[in-house]
C-alpha cells in the first residue's frame, strides 16, 4: 500500500486518533515561532492540526502528500494567511532559500525516506532560518525490540517505528541542533528545533 493511498484511508480518523494526544505539544513546538513575520513551511500539514495555535503574523505554506488530508485543512486555516499545497516532502516544489521557517511535525518518521525530506527542508530554509521537529525517534543504539518488530507492518500502514535522528543530522551538515527535548512516551516523542547556518557556501546533493 503506497503512503498516499494509506492516508487517504486514514484521514477521516485521524484528528480523533492524535489530535488530544499532541495538542501541548504542538502549541509548545509551534511559541518558537520568530516574532519578526516571515515564509513558514509546513511540511506534512495533514489535516492541519497545528493551524489553530499558529499567529497571524506570518504567511503560511501547508504541504501534503494526501489530497483527502489537504483538503480538511482549508477549514481551519481561519484568520490566518494560508496556502495548501499537494507535493512530495522529500521532493519540494519550492525554490531554495525561500523560506524562513520550516515546521515538521510527525513527517519525518512517516516518509520513507527521512534523510532526504531533512534535506529538502535545509534546501528551501533561507541560511539563518530554522526547522520546528515533532516526532517520534529512537536514540542510537537503543533496543527497542518490540517497536522494531513492529515496524515492518507500522511503515507500510501509517508510520514509521525505528528513525534516529541522529543520522539525519549528520546527513544534513547546513543544520545544526539548537535544542532538543523530550516530549511525549517518556522521550520516544522529541520537539528538536534546528537551524540552518548563515554561510552561503553550503552545498546540496542536487549541486545547487
Amino acid at each position: 500500500m503506497s503512503l498516499q493511498h494509506s492516508y487517504t484511508l486514514i484521514a477521516p480518523f485521524y484528528d480523533a486518533a492524535i489530535s488530544w494526544a499532541t495538542q501541548a505539544v504542538r502549541k509548545h513546538s509551534l511559541s518558537a515561532l520568530p516574532q519578526a513575520p516571515g515564509r513558514v513551511l509546513l511540511a506534512g500539514v495533514g489535516t492541519g492540526l497545528d493551524l489553530p495555535y499558529l499567529p497571524a503574523r506570518h504567511d503560511y505554506v501547508g504541504l501534503d502528500l494526501t489530497h483527502a488530508m489537504l483538503r480538511r485543512t482549508v477549514a481551519r486555516a481561519g484568520r490566518i494567511d494560508f496556502a495548501p499545497v499537494q507535493g512530495d516532502a522529500q521532493n519540494l516544489p519550492f525554490a531554495a532559500d525561500s523560506f524562513d521557517v520550516a515546521v515538521l511535525h510527525l513527517i519525518l518518521a512517516v516518509v520513507p525516506d527521512p534523510a532526504a525530506c531533512l534535506g529538502e527542508i535545509a534546501r528551501v530554509l533561507r541560511p539563518g532560518g530554522e526547522a520546528l521537529v515533532f516526532d517520534k525517534f529512537l536514540r542510537h543504539g537503543q533496543p527497542a525490540l518490540l517497536r522494531r518488530l513492529a515496524n515492518p507492518l507500522m511503515r507500510r500502514v501509517a508510520t514509521r517505528l525505528d528513525v534516529v535522528f541522529e543520522p539525519l543530522l549528520s546527513a544534513t551538515p547546513a543544520l545544526q541542533v539548537e535544542d532538543d527535548q523530550p516530549a511525549l512516551a517518556g522521550g520516544w516523542f522529541r520537539t528538536i528545533r534546528l537551524r540552518k547556518a548563515a554561510s552561503a557556501l553550503i552545498s546540496f546533493p542536487d549541486g545547487s
